[in-house]
């Protein structure tokens, strides 16, 4: 897909997007919990990734996660269902997949990915691109989708046609099949005629799975 995408750098003030390639991942959507601090009575402990976050015992987080009991060395949660002991530093993932909402996606005869989703509700047709560190589209159809990208933060890219004015901006949500995400990073572009790029700072989100000809996104978080 380099024929159709940024191929350099996002430079903004004290923000750089740096366009690397990327290979999809292979696993199964999934409750990550690490412990990373343990006290008497509780866990300070990481869910998918996220923000560390303090635990007392009989807390239960929006992700179903539940403290049970402290130890010195370890910690006992119920994650899906199922009792846990985790010791200070270690990580369990807890198979979800029936739950998630997910999308299977078909490729065309080129092998790009297109799918029909959504941006802040208006319709968008994406192409898939794995080598886009987040969501990018053209100033004309942010114009279309009513996005004040002006107000975000300018910066400039270096495109096959030289240094391009470029906006970070914040989507409040993209959808695509069944999968719906908040306040997703994207960059517009100025004049720039270009399809709307679903970049990875949606698809890092997902668990995404290759099975030959079909790519199935299923969401994290």
């Amino acid at each position: 897909m380099n024929r159709c995408r940024p191929r350099s750098l996002f430079r903004f003030d004290r923000y750089c997007i740096a366009l690397a390639a990327l290979g999809l991942a292979t696993g199964s959507s999934a409750t990550e919990v690490t412990v990373v601090g343990l006290s008497p009575s509780k866990a300070v402990v990481q869910i998918d990734g996220g923000a560390p976050r303090t635990l007392s015992i009989g807390q239960k987080t929006a992700e179903g996660v539940v403290l049970i009991s402290v130890d010195r060395g370890d910690a006992v949660f119920d994650i899906a269902g199922k009792r846990r002991t985790l010791k200070l530093g270690q990580q369990h993932a807890a198979s979800n997949r029936s739950s998630a909402a997910s999308v299977t996606l078909s490729a065309d005869t080129r092998g790009h990915f297109v799918v029909d989703g959504q941006i802040n509700g208006g319709a968008v047709r994406f192409i898939v691109d794995t080598g886009a560190t987040v969501v990018a589209m053209s100033s004309a159809d942010a114009q279309r989708l009513r996005i004040n990208y002006r107000s975000g933060n300018l910066g400039y890219m270096n495109t096959a046609n030289g240094m391009a004015p470029a906006w970070r901006v914040k989507l409040d949500t993209v959808r695509v099949g069944e999968i719906t995400l908040n306040s997703v990073d994207a960059v517009v572009m100025e004049n720039q005629s270009m399809p709307v790029l679903l970049g990875m700072s949606f698809l890092n989100r997902t668990d995404m799975r290759r099975e030959g000809q079909l790519m199935i996104l299923t969401k994290r978080y």
